[in-house]
């Protein structure tokens, strides 16, 4: 007699998480493509791969918690693949999985809890003795991160939160605000946690001088370039996502 097979049905709960799984893979095995990619003469700031391009993307699109998973495997893996010049840099690059989370909490509205983060890290920045000799200017992009997150909770605040709801816009902003904590978690590794010195002996004189030039100028370019992907990216993204009724409630605070 012969057996008859039958289809292999899923429930609902199991549909969702091997969809999960899938788009956290997915998104894993971009971003340690571009984390591997080490171009000459642009490694120089923050980041020494092009993971900037992602991390933000990954964040909005899989929301905070798949983002920070599937961005910290990406890192993992690309660092290890292409090895940087020092072990200490895994550490450093904490800082991506961080900042596609914040990338997704600021697509999805969740911005009290970034400005927390925010200001937790720069005070420790400032009030680090080490600071008081370092350009003020070398931080620009950051203090200007800032500013974006207080007027985007002042609009909301206001009711006016339509004018950010655009996903261009949103995108744009989600990535800004991503990749400056991304930032600013290295900038706290290396400053207040003294890493400049335990990690690569480097004297104040020293670091006031790559405070100077040309992490402050190479690092918001690469800002811009990856704010500028997201908002030719995510409108398309959330197209296909929605057709495939796995779309992104820009106004939903959820806890993915």
């Amino acid at each position: 007699m012969a057996r008859t097979w039958k289809p292999l049905v899923m429930s609902k709960a199991q549909a969702s998480r091997a969809r999960r799984t899938a788009l956290i893979a997915l998104f894993a095995v971009m971003s340690v493509a571009l984390d591997s990619m080490v171009t000459p003469g642009f490694s120089s700031g923050i980041w020494s791969g092009w993971v900037f391009v992602m991390s933000p993307i990954t964040g909005m699109v899989l929301g905070p918690r798949d983002g920070f998973i599937a961005t910290l495997i990406s890192v993992m893996v690309g660092h290890t693949l292409v090895f940087r010049d020092s072990a200490f840099e895994f550490i450093f690059t904490l800082g991506a999985p961080i900042g596609s989370a914040i990338s997704g909490m600021v697509f999805r509205g969740k911005r009290g809890k970034i400005l927390v983060y925010y200001a937790a890290l720069l005070a420790a920045y400032f009030l680090t003795p080490v600071t008081w000799s370092l350009p003020f200017w070398g931080m620009w992009d950051v203090y200007l991160a800032v500013l974006v997150l207080l007027a985007l909770i002042a609009l909301e605040r206001r009711e006016r939160s339509n004018l950010i709801r655009d996903p261009r816009t949103l995108a744009a902003l989600s990535a800004l605000l991503g990749l400056e904590a991304d930032i600013l978690f290295r900038i706290f590794i290396l400053i207040p946690c003294r890493g400049y010195s335990v990690f690569y002996g480097l004297t104040p004189e020293v670091l006031a001088m790559i405070w100077s030039i040309p992490a402050p100028l190479i690092t918001p370019i690469k800002v811009a370039i990856s704010a500028s992907i997201a908002m030719l990216l995510i409108p398309s993204i959330l197209k296909v996502l929605k057709e495939n009724e796995l779309g992104v409630d820009l106004g939903h605070s959820d806890e993915s």
